[in-house]
């Protein structure tokens, strides 16, 4: 017995001896092929890499951050078999990574990244790739952040739509699910940028904090762009012609279906669909069976279609009332400015205003205000020179509208240049003599504007 446990002891340790030296070699090539991953020497870097993905792949996340950068260098810059071996490998390290590192690598970021690396790789079927990412996006939407990746989800949904595996009502379904997701990560993104624009304006923003500005910038312009590209890939299959027929079709056997109703009502009236017949028996529908703030809202409609321009008003102050999420508020009250913006400039302010404080990154309402203000030029002023100094205002305003909703950007910049154009030239300024000084407007308006320095 005491032979068999001195000889088991011996055993131990050489086993701990082992993985002392295991260890130890893992380190070594952690260390080896790191260095060679900063110079971008991934041919030299997959060795040492293979080695302590197989034995240590738990010692340090970095054998799946950098190991992806060197297998996606292989599979560039290989072919055949071989290649096929590196993408092979790069399939499986991302299970890997969420199994050894959860909180690092999220159910989406998986799937995400086998779909599209199966995508790029022309090595599953279009319906394959949806399936993956359809997953996704339905069990782990709040890390599916991959604005390429939401395109390719929706593109290949209505190509199986057109092959006629999957339905037109799964189309709109996942349309809208896509474009909230979109629209939550735009709001986002605009959340930080508008807060890091404010540190930059203070003047007391990090060169960290400066490059987050610049990434979440071309983030959110990424996510405009693709969701016009969604909008285009969804083309005329959305549009009132076929819409109108579809729920017609269906909405005796589902006009007592709240989620039914108050999607179709939302899919006609974001595609324009207002004026039909079918709008009418549908808002009526959600009025008797879920009057909430977006039944009034919808009803304010109706009666804006029908030029009672009194009783929309009213609707949407209701709806307005009740509406608990300040985002819709603010397009409620926004919706309201647009009413009141050709007889009562003022009040139309006042509402976009309201619009503003409760969704600071409301550029649109920021521009319906420039707007008012660049079409009362005639109104505000005793000399030319006074009434061309409104389109300063205007362009003020407008620039607001540039710097918090990223979306509006382009619009935004067109507008100022417009209104700088009209605005008194570096002449005017010159023969009027007030140069530096202030001009006040008499006028609904209000306020003043700071003429240039020359």
């Amino acid at each position: 017995m005491k032979k068999k446990l001195h000889i088991l002891t011996i055993a131990l340790i050489g086993f701990v001896g082992v993985f002392k030296l295991q260890a130890q070699d893992c380190a070594t090539n952690l260390s080896i092929y790191s260095e060679f991953v900063k110079v971008k020497n991934y041919d030299s870097a997959y060795e040492p890499w293979k080695i302590v993905y197989e034995a240590c792949p738990e010692l340090n996340p970095a054998n799946f951050v950098y190991g992806e950068r060197i297998l996606k260098y292989k599979i560039q810059n290989s072919a055949g078999d071989e290649k096929k071996a590196f993408v092979d490998q790069l399939l499986a390290l991302y299970p890997k990574y969420r199994e050894i590192f959860p909180e690092r690598e999220a159910l989406a970021d998986m799937l995400i990244d086998q779909a599209m690396l199966k995508n790029d790789e022309k090595i599953a079927t279009t319906e394959e790739i949806f399936s993956i990412l359809d997953q996704a996006f339905n069990q782990d939407r709040i890390h599916f952040t991959n604005a390429k990746a939401l395109y390719v989800y929706f593109s290949y949904l209505v190509d199986l739509n057109a092959a006629g595996i999957k339905d037109l009502d799964a189309v709109f379904e996942t349309y809208d699910q896509v474009g909230s997701k979109i629209e939550e990560e735009v709001e986002s993104l605009n959340q930080m940028v508008n807060k890091l624009q404010a540190k930059e304006d203070a003047g007391n923003i990090s060169s960290r904090e400066k490059r987050q500005l610049s990434i979440a910038e071309s983030k959110s312009e990424t996510f405009v762009k693709i969701n016009e590209s969604i909008d285009t890939k969804l083309g005329n299959l959305a549009n009132c012609e076929n819409l109108i027929p579809l729920y017609e079709k269906n909405f005796e056997e589902k006009k007592t279906d709240v989620k039914w109703v108050k999607s179709a009502v939302g899919r006609m009236y974001s595609k324009e669909c207002t004026e039909d017949p079918l709008f009418v028996k549908l808002v009526e529908a959600q009025n008797a069976l879920d009057p909430t703030s977006d039944t009034y809202f919808y009803l304010g409609l109706l009666k804006m279609n029908a030029r009672n321009s009194q009783g929309a008003v009213a609707d949407f102050n209701k709806a307005v009332s009740l509406e608990s999420d300040t985002k819709k508020k603010a397009n409620i009250l926004y919706k309201i400015a647009t009413i009141y913006k050709k007889g009562n400039k003022s009040l139309a302010r006042n509402y976009a205003q309201k619009s503003i404080d409760n969704n600071p990154s409301m550029g649109k309402a920021y521009l319906l205000i420039a707007g008012l203000y660049a079409e009362s030029a005639n109104e505000c002023g005793s000399t030319t020179f006074e009434k061309r100094a409104i389109y300063w205002k205007a362009a003020e305003v407008a620039k607001k509208a540039a710097r918090v909703d990223l979306s509006l950007r382009s619009r935004a910049n067109q507008t100022i240049e417009r209104y700088m154009a009209l605005a008194p030239s570096k002449t005017d300024i010159f023969s009027s003599g007030l140069a530096g000084k202030t001009v006040t407007f008499n006028c609904w308006v209000g306020g003043s504007v700071a003429v240039p320095n020359l």
